[in-house]
């Protein structure tokens, strides 16, 4: 194992101010091979590095680092997670929660096969129906002018962090298109680009967003080395729906 410092960060060891610590919390930042481990502070506390509290400062020491992918402890908590996820997905850097190792299997040999049927048929959807979707892009842009996409973090095979792609809806039941597409799950159309580029399946477990995963347990974090499925988040879209009618009737 090696350690080094970032260039960018040599000259900013200084001591963090009490308000500073409070919203900012250490963490210890660790290199290996390429990689860089980011995890809650031990018992041997490094130098306060000010560029980690800025997503600039910390974009720019990124781009200038011979890192190609960054480890994160989900302990850190949400907002310390999702703030380095915004960092490294700026620079084109992937970034992995720390999740518990499985017992080593026999790789399934027809695993290649699955991500090529998944990549062939979603294009085929996307082909077919292409006037759907662009009738949906341009009912989205009238009603949200100001935003066509929304993009969410979500954790996916092995825990790596991508983006799942939405169509833009307002919660107020008032906008009558947002409310049909969230009704019938249309707004998480684009999310068969997710399929496109690797990031999901069309079946699988249930996308797990960045926000819950870091809440999991050891046991629950094991689950996030399957890929995830877009029928599984629109099943689990589905239960949600459910379960909030049932509270009204209750």
């Amino acid at each position: 194992m090696t350690i080094s410092t970032i260039r960018n960060l040599e000259n900013s060891l200084t001591e963090p101010s009490l308000e500073q610590q409070k919203n900012s919390p250490y963490c210890t930042l660790t290199w290996r091979r390429g990689k860089l481990l980011v995890r809650p502070v031990g018992q041997q506390k490094q130098p306060y590095l000010p560029a980690t509290d800025n997503k600039e400062s910390l974009v720019e020491c990124l781009k200038h680092s011979p890192i190609n992918l960054v480890l994160i402890d989900p302990e850190l908590g949400f907002s310390k997670v999702k703030f380095w996820a915004d960092a490294t997905s700026a620079v084109g850097k992937s970034i992995y929660l720390t999740i518990p190792s499985l017992e080593v299997s026999k790789q399934h040999a027809f695993a290649w096969l699955q991500v090529m049927l998944n990549s062939i048929i979603a294009f085929v959807i996307l082909a077919v129906f292409s006037p759907v979707a662009l009738w949906l892009t341009l009912l989205t842009c009238i009603h949200s002018p100001s935003l066509l996409f929304s993009r969410e973090w979500h954790v996916g095979k092995r825990g790596k962090l991508f983006q799942v792609i939405k169509f833009s809806t307002t919660e107020n039941n008032e906008n009558v298109i947002g409310y049909w597409m969230r009704k019938y799950g249309l707004d998480n159309a684009p999310q068969l680009l997710n399929v496109l580029r690797g990031e999901m399946s069309l079946f699988g477990r249930r996308s797990v967003k960045l926000e819950d995963a870091v809440k999991f347990n050891s046991e629950k974090l094991k689950e996030l080395h399957k890929t995830p499925g877009i029928l599984g988040l629109w099943q689990g879209a589905s239960e949600s729906k459910l379960l909030h009618l049932d509270s009204q009737t209750l």
